[in-house]
């Protein structure tokens, strides 16, 4: 007798065990545009500049010299910037 209950107990730890992780799963959401905890995508948040001429040169520029992180960001912007105001003199 007591090693059927002793099954028993096994059996029904075994089977709460197993059935709790199924139960632990949460249902997928839906969530909508005005819902306080959606997050828009840095894309949705701020519309892309079309890229000038004077921009894509510079980043040629600073590809072929190797330029990464900030010195690649400096480098732009000072490109850019000596690129407008050649732009403006012509």
């Amino acid at each position: 007798m007591t090693t059927f209950s002793s099954r028993a107990i096994v059996t029904i730890f075994a089977s709460l065990i197993l059935a709790g992780s199924a139960f632990a799963q949460t249902p997928a959401t839906t969530t909508t545009p005005t819902s306080p905890t959606t997050k828009a995508a840095p894309a949705e948040k701020k519309a892309e500049k079309p890229r000038t001429a004077e921009s894509l040169e510079c980043s040629k520029q600073a590809d072929a010299k190797g330029l990464h992180g900030k010195e690649r960001k400096k480098f732009r912007s000072e490109c850019k910037k000596t690129a407008a105001g050649a732009t403006k003199a012509n």
